[in-house]
């Protein structure tokens, strides 16, 4: 029992207990929260309530900003960033906001002094896994950057009821679990029924002319459904800015037909609200039926449409003429999920405000700037035309009108150039007619960027070949960048607290004073401190781990870590050949000089991709053979770790050795783990693709394993008929591993199992792992003797850490504010509680 239940009664009111930062303070607001909000005395108190009065007392700390920031941006009818994605995986808002309101100790201390544990009420929180994976991460990295830099920012998307799926392991295989991440309520969001918005699907339209014998367009909708927002503060590190992110929630206009019901159907009473609200019960449905197609782009269409009129209502707050939308608010669209925003902003423009054409083209297009994260051709998002004017016919409308003005562009400009005309369109006219919706992305914004600097420079020379050729102007790179307050300080304190002992705490909002980390590389102290903290680390994930999979693991084993989503070009599939090349290599020769090594994969296969779900299949299969082999000494390990998640990320990057970032080259937009990774201290193996290229450049060739052929050199292997069986015959270690999986050694005799796999490499390997096989091993033969060279292995760890800084989303967000937003920053000078409670909330 905790010390609560000694002194139920010492919850004493004082004036500031909603704003002080003082451990009695937060002792007592902890207590009010606990009888106040959560009606609970600490006999009958779960450890949940406990975790959400704590959760209140934060969030109260963090509304006075909140308020004031609003009332700030209001008054002065701030510029504002809107951030649109369809996904934002946030993470665990408790240790992130305790890290930037700076209160981390004494809550540590009122909590320990109230009998309870701060680390088990972090555990408690449900991680909102609304995204699913690097696009969702990165937006979170982004408005954690924003709020910081004290740049006016709204995030805008989806509040799924169910987000991505929870993953467990049962015997090797993938099994999907609904991940109910609100069961218990989320005390950090504040719902705003009052500024609910209606939005229409399907139906048709209708053509008249209005009463100055105008044409306009009524759309008559099959169905109306309202969008309700939900807010969350985000607050900067040790600033008073705290933006908002605004996520929606779709529901019926009436949740009850009676008149349905009086008729004695009971389902049909509800059953409007019911269909309503699966519009955001869950994020991205598997898109193999028509049915799934059909709801994310009503997903996707519901968030965009929700946001704008969202802005529009801003304005009208702030009386700021529609004819400056583009004025006030600059929107990001977060890849081509949110670029039906393109087609939307027009019909409000001409249908609802009535502006002309051209006024309503020249306020849109001087509105969007478009980010692509993708070079994957069948990443890029199409609809079918059928599919799309059922869902959308108005939208449909606009797009053609849209294509029909630039069409004649380009044959102005290029003239009898059927071909670029085609290729161009933003209508795909081969077979079923497509819409594209990266080309309505493109022509729609005035700003068009990649994600690494080989992104965007294959972005202008093949995706978008063409519009570069239209609009150079348009195009830039910015660099993906991760946050330093969720991937150091919070996730790895230790190091935190040794680099702030010896170059002071400015780096956590200037990460380029971590160059300073490099006049202690020859301190032989020092080093061993940042050994002994990344051991510390490691003998904390190998606890979880044990407790996870059962699966012991030595910390003094090197930790070679591959955390990402499971993909074919993210080759985890290269990745464990190599794991078997070892063990082949081993039982050849058990004497045979080798550190021991721990390889850990975690990350999610979508539920439809078979090949993918296969892969973890062979993962863990490997373990389950290699794990239990005592002949070899526990010098090889093979983990399979369930549910990577950010929670789960917090723990593997500060106690990894080795980062595996090992994509096809010319397949990875820019990754942001590889990042993740360096800023902790872990040494990358990789190939010249994404960021790895630019992250070699500031780390130093000498302290990054390369290897693997380059993005020219694959393009070439493919255009000279790449045959791969090829690659099996005359490489005898590949040709051995391959036939030790496809002759059931590891699948108890089944040679079936993993026969798609094996087939699929053999006669097709679309992603070059058998070409790149031999590199690979080669490559991680010099890891194993840098490894065992502990001081300068320790060395590179340093360098890496400091070397780090373009890695910042700080950076990328100065550089999004600079070149493409135009947008400066805005102190926020704190209100009086009596101040707030006049404020507006934006």
């Amino acid at each position: 029992m905790s010390n609560l239940a000694l002194n139920p009664t010492s919850a004493v009111h004082l004036e500031d207990d909603r704003t002080s930062f003082s451990k009695e303070s937060l002792k007592r607001a902890f207590l009010d929260n606990l009888f106040y909000t959560q009606g609970k005395f600490p006999a009958l108190a779960t450890l949940n309530d406990y975790y959400t009065a704590l959760a209140h007392v934060v969030r109260d700390r963090m509304l006075q900003r909140w308020v004031s920031t609003a009332a700030e941006y209001t008054a002065r009818g701030s510029r504002t960033v809107a951030y649109l994605s369809a996904e934002f995986l946030m993470g665990p808002h408790l240790g992130n906001n305790l890290v930037n309101l700076g209160i981390q100790e004494p809550v540590k201390q009122a909590m320990s002094e109230l009998g309870l544990s701060l680390e088990e009420l972090l555990a408690q929180e449900e991680e909102p896994g609304l995204g699913n994976g690097g696009l969702g991460r990165l937006a979170a990295c982004f408005l954690d950057s924003m709020a910081t830099l004290e740049i006016p920012a709204l995030g805008y998307g989806i509040r799924y009821e169910f987000g991505i799926f929870k993953q467990e392991i049962h015997d090797g295989w993938q099994v999907e679990k609904t991940d109910k991440w609100l069961r218990y309520g989320n005390p950090w969001e504040l719902i705003r029924p009052e500024w609910a918005v209606e939005v229409k699907l399907g139906g048709h339209t209708e053509h008249y002319y209005d009463d100055q014998n105008q044409p306009r367009v009524r759309w008559v909708p099959a169905k109306v459904v309202m969008g309700i927002p939900y807010d969350t503060p985000i607050l900067g590190y040790r600033t008073n800015t705290a933006n908002t992110l605004r996520l929606f929630r779709a529901e019926a206009p009436e949740s009850f037909d009676f008149a349905v019901f009086n008729r004695g159907d009971y389902y049909g009473a509800v059953n409007h609200k019911v269909t309503s609200e699966n519009l955001t019960k869950v994020l991205y449905p598997n898109d193999e039926q028509i049915q799934g197609k059909a709801l994310r782009l009503e997903q996707q269409y519901f968030f965009v449409s929700c946001s704008l009129q969202d802005m529009l209502r801003i304005l009208k707050l702030q009386n700021i003429p529609v004819e400056q939308f583009h004025e006030k608010f600059t929107v990001q669209l977060n890849d081509t999920h949110p670029a039906i925003a393109v087609a939307e902003l027009m019909r409000l423009l001409i249908d609802q405000y009535q502006l002309p054409w051209e006024n309503a083209w020249h306020v849109t297009r001087q509105t969007f700037a478009y980010t692509n994260h993708t070079l994957l051709p069948e990443a890029l998002e199409r609809w079918q035309v059928g599919m799309f004017r059922s869902v959308l016919p108005r939208h449909l409308e606009i797009i053609y009108d849209i294509n029909k003005h630039f069409l004649d562009e380009i044959n102005q400009r290029f003239p009898g150039d059927e071909a670029r005309l085609a290729r161009l369109s933003l209508i795909d006219e081969n077979g079923d007619r497509y819409v594209r919706m990266a080309h309505l992305a493109c022509v729609g914004s005035f700003a068009i960027n990649g994600v690494a600097e080989l992104h965007s420079k294959l972005l202008t020379q093949d995706v978008l070949k063409d519009f570069y050729e239209l609009w150079p102007e348009k195009f830039s790179n910015k660099t993906n960048g991760v946050t330093p307050r969720r991937w150091m300080v919070l996730s790895n304190p230790r190091q935190s607290r040794l680099t702030t002992k010896v170059i002071g705490n400015r780096w956590i909002t200037d990460m380029e004073q971590l160059q300073n980390l490099e006049t202690f590389i020859d301190d032989k102290n020092f080093r061993n401190d940042w050994r002994n903290i990344k051991r510390m680390n490691k003998s904390d994930l190998a606890r979880f781990i044990r407790r996870r999979t059962g699966t012991l693991i030595d910390p003094d084993s090197m930790y070679d870590v591959q955390v990402k989503r499971i993909h074919e070009y993210k080759r985890q599939h290269l990745n464990i050949l190599h794991v078997i090349a070892l063990y082949l290599r081993l039982k050849n020769n058990p004497h045979m000089e080798i550190h021991p090594r721990t390889f850990m994969f975690g990350g999610k296969a979508a539920p439809g991709y078979h090949l993918a779900k296969l892969i973890i299949r062979l993962i863990t299969a490997v373990g389950e053979v290699i794990n239990t082999d005592h002949h070899i000494r526990d010098t090889l390990k093979v983990v399979f770790i369930p549910n990577y998640s950010v929670t789960n990320g917090q723990r593997i990057y500060p106690a990894a050795d080795l980062s595996e970032q090992i994509s096809t080259a010319g397949k990875e937009a820019s990754g942001t783990g590889n990042m993740k990774f360096t800023m902790n201290g872990a040494l990358t193996i990789g190939t010249l693709d994404g960021a790895n290229i630019e992250l070699r450049d500031e780390v130093g060739a000498e302290n990054f394993f390369l290897f693997g052929m380059t993005t020219e050199e694959v393009k070439q292997r493919h255009l000279h008929g790449y045959q791969p069986i090829d690659t099996y015959h005359s490489d005898s270690e590949l040709h051995e591993v391959i036939d030790m999986i496809r002759n059931g050694f590891f699948s108890r005799g089944d040679t079936e199992l993993f026969r798609p796999l094996v087939d699929n490499l053999l006669y097709h390997d679309p992603y070059m792992v058998l070409a790149d096989f031999a590199a690979y091993a080669q490559c991680q033969t010099l890891v194993d003797a840098a490894y065992r060279d502990k001081e300068n292995w320790t060395r590179m760890s340093i360098l890496n850490v400091a070397r780090s800084s373009k890695f910042s989303s700080d950076r990328s967000i100065r550089e999004y504010a600079r070149d493409i937003w135009k947008v400066g920053s805005v102190p926020i000078q704190m209100l009086s509680q009596e101040e707030v409670k006049t404020g507006f909330i934006q």
